[in-house]
């Protein structure tokens, strides 16, 4: 096992590959520029630790204004917690006996809302809070149109009511995402799509308030819809993520935030303008497509396999790479491409400031 440190100030060209490389430079200007972003829209930051799966980052994004984080499992939950995260929900349902009771437990610790949308489920989790003298706040998943999961519009009054006829819950709110909408390519359409997603999440949290219930959190929003829905009078906080380290997907659509992420690899192969670089499907995630190379320029990524990646080298200015050398990708979704690594490689200006766990990686449950 490779259990190598690297001390501050070593050149990243030293560090082993394949690795993640984080520019802190980048990464801080971009958790900046959405807090700002945020304050002047008068909504929270609850961003979404999916993506980074470290309190080091939540941290940062704490710091800067955030009220809490988002995390997608109750895994990484627990990991924030343990981490000093204090303020984290769950956008997600948190099912079965088991993980109920590791629910209350980081709860001691932490303060840990989650998203419900079953009555079963609401049961459950009363009984199991109010045993333990504690009380859970949730908030209503409601379905604005991925149909995944939530509650529809003329069952949100009465499921709400269930909620609160429940001594171990607390009701803090109403959460819906628009992930069909965040990547659409056309801005227009993009605005239209994500409108029509979060007039039926405004439309819920009227018609609660209107059987007289305050709703005091309305929770949304990815990346790729932050300047859209963050403008809807109602949206209290936005749950984006991906703007940390952006994805090669999400610069396809919007240059807002700057990438600061990327994968260092380095050449094991060349025959003629064939290279092999040593990184595959165990180091790098193609679940929404290759990953492009960032540089040197002048070379195409062709395919993966397991431990390789074969590339073409396609200008004459490459003609001098050669075994050994480094090439930096960049892949297209960060965030499972995180979760096969252990570490960040932080640094600035290419010299390592510090080597951060994922502490997250591989929390599913």
């Amino acid at each position: 096992m490779n259990n190598k440190k690297y001390i501050k100030g070593t050149k990243i060209s030293d560090i082993d590959t394949p690795s993640i490389l984080v520019d802190l430079d980048i990464a801080e200007n971009n958790i900046k520029k959405m807090q700002t972003f945020a304050d002047e829209n008068n909504v929270s930051m609850r961003p979404h630790s999916k993506t980074n799966k470290s309190p080091y980052w939540a941290k940062k994004q704490i710091d800067q204004g955030a009220i809490g984080i988002c995390c997608a499992k109750l895994g990484e939950a627990e990991e924030m917690a343990t981490g000093g995260v204090k303020e984290i929900l769950i956008p997600n349902q948190i099912v079965g006996k088991s993980k109920i009771q590791r629910l209350v437990e980081v709860n001691k610790i932490s303060k840990v809302m989650v998203a419900v949308e079953n009555e079963d489920n609401i049961e459950e989790l009363s009984e199991a809070f109010e045993n333990n003298s504690l009380k859970l706040g949730v908030i209503i998943e409601v379905n604005v149109g991925m149909d995944r999961c939530g509650v529809e519009l003329d069952e949100i009054v009465e499921f709400t009511n269930k909620i609160n006829q429940k001594k171990g819950l607390s009701f803090e709110g109403i959460m819906g995402y628009e992930g069909h909408t965040v990547n659409i390519d056309n801005y227009e359409e993009r605005v239209n799509e994500t409108n029509k997603a979060m007039n039926k999440l405004v439309k819920a949290k009227n018609l609660i308030e209107e059987s007289g219930v305050e709703v005091r959190i309305v929770s949304a929003s990815g990346t790729g819809t932050y300047n859209i829905t963050s403008k809807i009078d109602g949206i209290t906080e936005l749950q984006c993520g991906s703007y940390i380290f952006m994805d090669g997907n999400y610069l396809k659509i919007f240059d807002d935030f700057q990438p600061a992420l990327t994968l260092m690899c380095t050449v094991v192969s060349r025959r003629d303008n064939r290279i092999v670089i040593d990184c595959g499907l165990k180091s790098v995630s193609m679940d929404q497509g290759l990953p492009e190379v960032v540089s040197p320029k002048g070379i195409k990524l062709v395919g993966l396999s397991e431990e390789h990646c074969k590339c073409i080298i396609e200008t004459e200015e490459e003609n001098e790479l050669k075994v050994g050398d480094k090439i930096f990708l960049r892949p297209m979704h960060s965030d499972t491409t995180i979760n096969l690594h252990d570490d960040y490689f932080v640094h600035r200006n290419g010299l390592l400031e510090e080597s951060v766990p994922i502490v997250g990686r591989g929390k599913f449950k």
